[in-house]
């Protein structure tokens, strides 16, 4: 690979970003990654916007509107160095043991739980995700919801869909005045309370961690005291072990008569079968669901849930982020996030490495190492590189791996590199060198990243 770069002409064409890599393997052969070899792999109609700046930067794209399963994926991913994905697409381990060749992965969406964070994190992969880009698009859908619930306008729609009239105000209620109880006061909840607020309601919210109230929000004391007072109850929690099945029949039998409860957060936060009871025995007056604990792969018919025919009861195909606005900025972000560690090894935001990131400095170059996080490796590092001149340095860790950035000298940097990657706790190890000119015509579908650097190719 190198030494087709080294044999070819000197180009006018805008600079190239070139790393030096020790991978994740056990072959230790430094290999010499530019960006135009780079193979980007985005998949469930990914923004176009992203894939737009991707290839206007010279990476080499190829984009699928639909998700695959895992046989179409291992088939496959031993391709691609980064691969971008929404919420369909699963990434297990078994997927990811033929992924050679893989760099970072972008969950263009909030949501990790298709990927297997911890083996990522084994191989020395950061995944990223975009925890804020479609806040606004859940909580207006959220607004919407309780608008058309206090109103019983889902219902009635249907009604009208078959020919029956029935205009009526029986049970139903304008939203000023009311009480809504956000659970999880993160980025949707906050923009949820900002604007119920705004229509007139009354917030309160409960969240696990303290929380500023925005606006003339209050925090409840506890869970139990939220379900209790609350005229709505709109769910925006993580995927935890803590959070699944954290509404079920107790909790829902907490909830005043003829209350209303949304979950916009994940599938697996409310027990099905414990709402539906609750619908249709009148207990609760209505419910919006847009995400679900098993969901179709493909979009089409055959979609069942045990809440299919009860009263006043939004359903939505997890459709919460899915706006143009929303996905154009989720492309963005991730795009930004993947730029920043490709070119600069910054890890901030990943959702399973430390995030760290340190300033450039003139006439250094950066290495990045991601190893296990093991009792004196740093100090192992340090003692190792005591005669190099470090411009700047900074270490993050987590329960599985550390990430060590460090600036220094030019001309020590590839000593740096080796003396790092071959150390036995080492899981990846990176130079990035400096922009050189390469030639536009070049395609990395024709070529291989599994080849030694030549010599003489820096």
């Amino acid at each position: 690979l190198s030494q087709a770069y080294t044999n070819m002409p000197p180009s006018d064409n805008t600079a190239d970003i070139q790393i030096n890599l020790h991978g994740a393997t056990k072959k230790k052969d430094p290999l010499t990654v530019f960006r135009r070899d780079v193979r980007i792999l985005l998949l469930e109609g990914v923004h176009p916007e992203a894939q737009r700046k991707l290839e206007l930067d010279g990476f080499t794209v190829d984009y699928h509107k639909g998700s695959m399963d895992t046989e179409q994926l291992k088939e496959c991913i031993g391709q691609y160095h980064v691969v971008g994905i929404r919420s369909k697409t699963k990434l297990s381990r078994e997927v990811l043991e033929v992924a050679t060749n893989l760099l970072m992965i972008g969950c263009f969406c909030i949501g990790t739980d298709g990927v297997d964070l911890t083996y990522c994190a084994e191989r020395g992969i950061p995944v990223f995700n975009a925890p804020f880009a479609n806040t606004r698009s859940v909580a207006e859908l959220a607004i919407a919801e309780i608008v058309i619930l206090a109103r019983k306008a889902g219902d009635h729609i249907k009604g009208m869909h078959q020919g029956n009239w029935q205009k009526t105000a029986s049970g139903c209620n304008e939203i000023r005045g009311k009480v809504l109880g956000i659970v999880g006061y993160g980025h949707v909840g906050t923009q949820l309370s900002t604007m119920a607020e705004a229509m007139g309601m009354k917030v309160q919210f409960y969240d696990v961690q303290p929380k500023l109230a925005l606006g003339n929000a209050t925090s409840a004391e506890s869970l139990e005291m939220l379900l209790q007072t609350s005229d709505f109850v709109s769910l925006h929690v993580p995927k935890l072990q803590s959070t699944t099945n954290m509404i079920g029949r107790k909790e829902i039998a907490m909830m005043p008569k003829g209350a209303k409860l949304l979950n916009l957060a994940r599938g697996n936060v409310v027990v099905l079968e414990d709402l539906a009871e609750a619908l249709n025995e009148g207990h609760l007056g209505g419910a919006a669901v847009d995400v679900y604990p098993v969901e179709p792969l493909k979009n089409g018919p055959g979609f069942e849930t045990v809440l299919q025919g009860c009263p006043n009861t939004i359903l939505t195909p997890h459709i919460g982020g899915s706006t143009q606005e929303a996905q154009e900025a989720i492309g963005n972000e991730v795009y930004g996030r993947f730029i920043a560690y490709f070119q600069d090894g910054s890890t901030m935001g990943s959702v399973n490495f430390p995030n760290c990131d340190i300033a450039s400095a003139p006439n250094t170059l950066r290495v990045v190492n991601c190893h296990k996080n093991v009792p004196g490796v740093l100090a192992t590092i340090n003692d190792l590189l005591k005669d190099v001149n470090i411009q700047a340095q900074v270490l993050g860790t987590n329960e599985q791996i550390g990430y060590l950035m460090c600036n220094v000298q030019t001309h020590e940097a590839t000593q740096v590199r080796d003396v790092i990657a071959h150390l036995g706790h080492s899981v990846r190890t990176r130079v990035l060198l400096p922009p050189i000119p390469v030639s536009p015509t070049r395609n990395a579908r024709d070529m291989s990243l599994d080849q030694p650097v030549a010599r003489g190719a820096r």
